[in-house]
């Protein structure tokens, strides 16, 4: 089953992945070559969401870290109430194609925890799961899931099923990938082991230091942030970081993608990014597009900022910094409230 999931997601990956190209698994050598091997023996799959990054290899690196350590590897709270809050960021920020994925998860976990509860009788519940420190782990999985949502919005299809497909038959669809994902959900893995594909980075941003009760979600974050803080600095103009920093700061507290997305539509990008130079417009609309409303970015954002990147590691360079940046914003104003506060 492990092969046929892995040999699925291999060609998912040429199907699903828009606007960018992806390394081939026969290609790929160095930095990717090494992630590629990690995510398909821990993770079971060839998964898109991850391998969209391969034009930039260290981002690569750090979506997969981030991804392995809060969400696979083993620690005080259980992967089920980790899948729960992934589906939960999932939702807020309305991306159909994780809600399907990681609904399929969680339905293979309450499967296997409900037969475990009928078998030894009370409520079954894993005490992993209210554990003293377990937060550091619900809130880096929320900011990976805040980040991944954006960067998937904008390379990926909606749905990992096929185009078209009935309401009716999603369910019946997610209990068959539920079935695919058993055994790799019901996997511990020992923390810290994808910590060696990015240098150590020290100190740690004030506005992550609520992962510190746990070395491995913190060593993970603090080598993400400085690589996509590096893809900021070589990829996205400054003017361009500035005006969506000052966006984000800006922000009246009716949350981050459904704020937006009930309010001004997408005019505000354009009118904000009016103010760049001519040659940064299509970049800074595509910046605040992501940061903000990832589900309303068009073909056409994507393509304008085309005209003018150098290739394909810069358009994920810029979309991947900007997913970043409103992701561990969302991390940082949940305060410990809601881990899945968008």
């Amino acid at each position: 089953m492990d092969r046929l999931l892995s040999r699925a997601t291999r060609r998912a990956a040429r199907t699903h992945v828009r606007h960018v190209g992806v390394v081939a698994p026969a290609a790929a050598d160095g930095l990717v070559a090494r992630v590629y091997a990690q995510l398909e023996h821990d993770f079971g799959m060839f998964a898109p969401p991850v391998v969209v990054h391969s034009a930039a290899p260290p981002l690569l690196a750090a979506c997969w870290t981030m991804l392995r350590e809060t969400l696979l590897a083993r620690g005080r709270a259980d992967r089920a109430a980790k899948e729960r809050v992934a589906v939960a960021v999932s939702l807020a920020n309305t991306c159909p194609y994780c809600v399907d994925v990681h609904g399929a998860a969680l339905n293979a976990l309450s499967v296997e925890r409900g037969a475990a509860r009928a078998g030894r009788g009370g409520d079954g519940r894993d005490d992993r799961e209210a554990a003293p420190g377990y937060e550091p782990e619900l809130r880096g999985v929320a900011l990976t899931f805040h980040y991944l949502n954006r960067v998937v919005n904008v390379f990926l299809t909606e749905s990992p099923f096929p185009a078209g497909t009935p309401d009716r038959l999603r369910g019946s669809l997610r209990s068959l990938v539920g079935q695919m994902l058993h055994r790799q959900v019901r996997r511990s893995l020992p923390p810290g082991a994808s910590l060696e594909l990015l240098p150590d980075a020290s100190p740690l941003p004030e506005d992550l230091a609520w992962s510190a009760g746990s070395p491995h979600v913190r060593g993970a974050l603090a080598r993400a942030a400085a690589a996509f803080e590096e893809a900021g600095r070589r990829w996205v103009p400054e003017r361009v970081r500035e005006l969506l920093l000052t966006d984000l700061a800006g922000q009246d507290g009716r949350g981050g993608e459904d704020g937006r997305g009930s309010g001004p539509g997408r005019a505000w990008a354009g009118e904000a990014a009016a103010a760049l130079p001519a040659a940064e417009r299509a970049a800074g609309r595509l910046a605040l597009l992501t940061a903000q409303v990832s589900y309303q970015v068009l073909p056409a954002d994507v393509r304008a900022y085309r005209a003018t990147a150098e290739d394909d590691a810069a358009v994920v360079g810029l979309v991947a910094w900007a997913a970043f940046t409103a992701a561990r914003r969302s991390a940082a104003r949940s305060g410990g409230a809601s881990a899945t506060d968008p």
